[in-house]
């Protein structure tokens, strides 16, 4: 599992959400008022801080009660590293209606952003006391928990996450990593064969399918499944494909193909676990310490 960052990465990839809860309670509102923070989320997720603030204000003036204006408002706050603003829109938006998940939410990605990482929990289950149904907070609380080693726990939330929003790959990748942490393989297997039917061959089910064919020392057959990866605009992905190719390159004894690929990974994120353990294992190949080894395709470091 992808190491989730704080700040502007985390509000982007809630923007999208956060617009159909609008879309949901908003029947009341003015209508260019919903408008206006459906293009402020457009422009928070393409970064444009500025342009999000002037239309989810405007939002604001048509309907200063708009409880998802206040909440994508605290969110550009915090893609700026602001806080204390993000901390008094978010409980505004609370103060304004405890019965919408959002808010709740929201000031638990706020916590995590600050290191406060039981706080967010609190605040994720928060907002699945409110909606049980609310997927943003379904996959924090999950990844969260995963994160802290309660590996039953992540696996249980994963599987709801998956039970209420099939769509989502993160619910699916979840479910099987917690499974692959358990040393429940089959098991994973099989659940990564539903995900395939539901969702297709997208990038974070191939890493995943890869994964199997290391563990069946396919090494050809994975880097091959990993390599249309490595181009992914989603840097994420590309990093971890150039890591799990380094792991291939070991088990066919190519030093010098992993070492590169490893190299790649770690360019993308030098703290990268599988691909520093790839490294060690090209570099002991390369010495002639070792003949062979296929390292585990379940490593740690995957968060």
């Amino acid at each position: 599992m992808r190491r989730e960052t704080s700040g502007v990465v985390i509000v982007v990839a809630l923007a999208a959400a956060l617009a159909c809860a609008s879309c949901a309670s908003s029947a009341a509102l003015p209508r260019k008022a919903v408008e206006l923070n459906a293009l402020g989320v457009q422009a928070l997720s393409s970064g444009d801080l500025a342009g999000a603030e002037a239309r989810l204000s405007v939002a604001l003036e048509y309907s200063p009660r708009f409880v998802e204006a206040w909440v994508n408002l605290g969110y550009v706050e915090l893609g700026r590293g602001s806080f204390e603003q993000a901390r008094r829109d978010f409980l505004r938006a609370r103060e304004l209606n405890q019965d919408i998940p959002a808010p709740h939410h929201a000031l638990g990605v706020l916590a995590e952003s600050e290191g406060k990482m039981l706080a967010a929990e609190s605040f994720y289950r928060a907002a699945l006391k409110v909606d049980p149904g609310f997927a943003p907070a379904r996959a924090n609380l999950a990844r969260r928990l995963f994160a802290r080693g309660q590996l039953e726990n992540a696996r249980e939330q994963f599987e709801r996450l998956v039970a209420v929003a099939p769509g989502e790959v993160r619910g699916w990748t979840g479910w099987i990593e917690a499974l692959l942490a358990l040393g429940r393989e089959a098991d994973a297997r099989a659940i990564l064969a539903r995900a395939r039917a539901c969702l297709g061959d997208v990038p974070g089910l191939m890493l995943l399918r890869a994964r199997e064919q290391l563990a069946a020392a396919d090494w050809d057959e994975a880097e091959a499944t990993l390599a249309p990866l490595t181009g992914q605009r989603d840097r994420g992905n590309a990093g971890a494909a150039w890591a799990w190719i380094a792991v291939a390159r070991v088990g066919k004894g190519d030093a010098a193909g992993a070492e590169q690929a490893s190299r790649a990974a770690l360019a993308i994120d030098r703290d990268d676990g599988v691909a520093l353990h790839a490294m060690g294992l090209a570099e002991r190949l390369r010495e002639g310490g070792l003949s062979a080894e296929t390292g585990s395709p379940y490593l740690p470091g995957r968060e």
